[in-house]
């Protein structure tokens, strides 16, 4: 089946639904063989079509997510650049599996075969990004990308800072909107392309062992299970199983932050998804978790160099 059909499994979340979800990490991703099966078996799939011109084509894709085991075998009818903004899901290409969530680019090679698992209940979102080839090698430095063929990445997956967070979030309510003008929309996308393929001085990071990489996929998970809730060291080892310092060690060795800041950064990436539909930021903030209004303007300000409230307004109200 290609992406085309069915793009990666991505679901929104209702309001109505509590943040709390179930992590069920190890059957997520166990490999499995299964047969493709039909269209009309993945319904819960929903793309919507935001931006279409000569050069690059943008989609909001939601999903459910209601399967929580790997989903049939699906292929990229083209190169995809798959932004995850809410929720999380697991993709699978060949033996490697990526956590999918709020902090990186995922990329979808052309030709690549990939299965699809959602181990937290909730479903999630992307912003889909297709580029016209020729710009697209333009774009994208040349260490990324595979030599000799087709356009290919040589990663799953890239991890990006809160800014180019922001330009997801600008890209998606501006044109969901539809206050952006032609020409704006088109270079606000290759600006997102360009910043998150850029190679920027990122905190020192270790070459993680797959052991070490499911550990940190296992923390992913559990935090986005439930983002609101004020996790302690001592609940998060106690559901990964391991200590508690081994544990902090290794999530910043391998992504490079802080786990207070990663979860930080969820928190807020979920608070750009939302400020479209929340009049009350206090209320928004008690619902993510923050212990006050003043501490969630301050780390967002901090975050995205600008307030909850003038990021509304440059994204909603131009």
């Amino acid at each position: 089946m290609e992406y085309d059909s069915q793009i990666v499994g991505l679901a929104a979340r209702s309001d109505t639904q509590p943040i709390a979800a179930e992590v069920d990490y190890d059957t997520a991703m166990k490999p499995k063989r299964r047969t493709p099966a039909p269209l009309a078996e993945i319904a819960e799939v929903d793309v919507q079509p935001l931006l279409t011109t000569p050069i690059v084509s943008v989609r909001d894709v939601l999903c459910r997510g209601t399967c929580r085991h790997k989903s049939v075998e699906e292929c990229a009818s083209a190169t995809h650049l798959v932004f995850p903004y809410r929720g999380v899901y697991v993709r699978h290409l060949g033996h490697d599996a990526a956590v999918a969530e709020a902090s990186q680019v995922l990329f979808f090679n052309s030709g690549d075969s990939y299965h699809v698992s959602h181990p937290v209940r909730g479903g999630d979102a992307c912003l889909d990004l297709v580029v016209d080839e020729t710009l697209m090698w333009e774009l994208a430095p040349q260490g990324l990308l595979r030599q000799g063929g087709a356009l290919a990445f040589r990663k799953q997956r890239l991890q990006i800072d809160p800014r180019t967070q922001a330009l997801v979030a600008l890209l998606r309510h501006s044109l969901r909107e539809d206050i952006a003008e032609l020409l704006e929309a088109e270079s606000l996308a290759l600006t997102l392309v360009r910043r998150a393929l850029a190679v920027r001085a990122m905190p020192a990071r270790r070459a993680a062992s797959v052991g070490r990489q499911r550990l940190v996929d296992r923390v992913k998970l559990v935090l986005a299970s439930d983002l609101s809730r004020r996790w302690t060291l001592a609940e998060i080892a106690a559901e990964v199983g391991g200590s508690a310092v081994y544990l902090t060690q290794v999530f910043q060795q391998v992504e490079g932050v802080p786990l207070y800041r990663y979860q930080l950064r969820l928190r807020l990436a979920r608070a750009l998804d939302l400020l479209a539909q929340y009049d009350d930021l206090s209320r928004l903030s008690a619902d993510l978790g923050f212990s006050s209004h003043s501490h969630f303007s301050a780390a967002f300000q901090r975050t995205y160099g600008r307030s909850p409230s003038e990021f509304r307004q440059s994204a909603l109200h131009r």
